[in-house]
């Protein structure tokens, strides 16, 4: 695995570029597994995380980065592979599964797994309700969860820009929240449901952004049907 290697050698480029701080890495235990649980603001937050934390940080990636053909697909694939990520299925249902136990996997072997609590990025800056997956494997592996703040990334990098612009970005590792390992038939969906809001509410009052209690996909799916309808409606002029 290329990691570190990709860390230490691309790492100080991006640093000079990205000019990110940190804050509260005594928050990051030294040694076993815990949840590193993120806002997302821009592709290149999963730059930010790994330049910031001084250990291996797993990440899940979307499946279709692994499923490429031709030279372009195999050098995605051995990318996002060297880099400690790997795929999951965003389908949901028993596809997703597969990568949830991959995950519980790192963090039962005692590594650290980051995860966006949003699902995707925020379609405006603001901080969205948070998905249930990290407090699913926190329970089920005992792990804390790390609520981590990422700022400025938007600025850098707005949505569909693929070169960041040059700035200065700030990760605040927050502290950690422990959580007790609990039969994953005796996990309820209020006890998923709390702990996934103290997350983000811990993330929201180090970030600093305001806080929408709607998932930010449905949100996305909302404007992209707007965005279509504007389109319908405006019809070519006869000549």
């Amino acid at each position: 695995m290329l990691y570190w290697f990709f860390v230490r050698t691309l790492g100080p480029i991006a640093r000079r570029r990205f000019n990110p701080t940190v804050e509260g890495l005594e928050n990051i235990p030294r040694k076993g597994g815990a949840i590193i649980a993120a806002n997302h603001l821009a592709v290149i937050d999963d730059a930010l995380l790994p330049m910031t934390c001084p250990r291996m940080i797993h990440f899940m990636g979307k499946a279709e980065y692994f499923e490429g053909k031709g030279i372009k697909g195999r050098f995605k694939k051995w990318w996002f592979t060297s880099v400690g990520v790997f795929p999951v299925d965003r389908s949901g249902g028993s596809k997703s599964l597969g990568a949830l136990n991959h995950a519980k996997e790192i963090l039962e072997d005692g590594h650290l797994f980051g995860i966006h609590v949003e699902g995707t990025r925020s379609p405006d800056g603001r901080l969205y309700r948070g998905h249930t997956g990290a407090a699913r494997l926190a329970f089920e592996t005992g792990c804390p969860i790390i609520p981590t703040a990422i700022i400025g990334s938007r600025d850098l990098q707005k949505p569909g820009q693929v070169i960041p612009n040059k700035g200065k970005s700030k990760v605040i590792y927050g502290a950690p929240i422990p959580v007790v390992r609990k039969d994953p038939q005796d996990v309820t969906h209020e006890e998923l449901r709390e702990l996934t809001d103290r997350v983000v509410r811990a993330i929201a009052q180090m970030s600093g952004q305001e806080y929408v209690d709607e998932y930010a996909q449905t949100v996305k799916a909302r404007m992209k049907a707007e965005q279509e309808a504007q389109s319908a409606a405006v019809t070519p002029q006869s000549v």
